[in-house]
């Protein structure tokens, strides 16, 4: 199984937390996003994905047609499980995929809890230092690919999914849909939202799709290195970054406040993932 080292996997989620340079609190004002998984006309539901003595605690997202879809796992940010993480998955039905979200950090929080189990941040508590931020960075690895792989494995037996599955992360979890694209040979796509790529990529079979933002140089500046790379090994890689977007223009160019160059970047993101939908119906 191909991990990524420690240093590489800390730097990762530093990376995320830099760019976007948010802590917890305005993460946790998400109310907008509550607000619209609520209002969401399609049937959502939790289930508890189990392998090994893991309980991997995810959300699940239909679809309303009635034919079988593609499914998609959506990886979270540093973040952890968030409303908009919720928000993404319901998200992703609409657009047609039949989509889960895995909470990561299920079983790590107090008392065997999940994301939200862990204590409240205090005032302008950095995110790299609050009990979600260390513990994503004391996950292992190989415990990441597991609980991804039994989610994989879950979607691939209901019989609402046509068999396809591709994957999508986040800024961390972007890194992780890269990473778990170079360890699960049958994946359909993956999509990496301004996230790294692994330092092993030989074992990637599926076509990777990067989304960068133009103002965020720690990770865009990579991608030619990144080309390069895939290129040499045979790999299907296309990336598109938006200038003027900020990392996580996914979230922020949605928000309230949002910029114009974050809300341009997010439209213009999904017209590509709906398109490339079509490929795997």
């Amino acid at each position: 199984m191909d991990t990524v080292s420690r240093r590489r996997f800390l730097e990762g989620s530093a990376a995320g937390v830099s760019a976007t340079g948010l802590g917890v609190t305005p993460l946790s004002a998400q109310d907008w996003a509550r607000q619209a998984v609520d209002r969401s006309p399609r049937r959502r539901e939790w289930v508890t994905v189990r392998h090994g003595a893991r309980a991997v605690e995810s959300i699940v997202a239909h679809p309303q047609s009635q034919e079988k879809a593609p499914a998609i796992v959506v990886i979270h940010e540093i973040f952890g499980m968030s409303d908009w993480v919720e928000k993404a998955a319901d998200e992703f039905a609409e657009a047609g995929y039949l989509a889960i979200a895995p909470d990561l950090l299920s079983g790590m929080a107090p008392g065997g809890g999940r994301t939200k189990d862990f204590p409240a941040a205090g005032p302008g508590e950095n995110m790299m230092t609050s009990g979600v931020g260390q513990a994503i960075n004391n996950l292992p690895p190989d415990q990441i690919t597991a609980d991804l792989n039994a989610v994989l494995d879950y979607c691939k037996s209901l019989p609402t999914c046509n068999g396809k599955v591709c994957v999508v992360g986040f800024s961390w979890g972007g890194s992780q849909s890269f990473r778990f694209a170079a360890n699960r040979k049958d994946l359909s796509a993956a999509f990496v939202f301004y996230g790294g790529a692994p330092d092993a990529i030989a074992g990637i079979q599926a076509p990777v799709y990067g989304f960068y933002a133009g103002n965020d140089t720690r990770i865009s500046a990579t991608v030619p290195a990144t080309q390069e790379r895939m290129k040499a090994a045979g790999k299907s890689y296309e990336a598109v970054i938006y200038e003027g977007a900020a990392h996580g223009f996914m979230r922020s160019g949605e928000q309230p406040n949002a910029t114009e160059p974050d809300q341009k970047a997010r439209a213009a993101a999904w017209v590509k993932i709906k398109a490339l939908r079509d490929n795997y119906r």
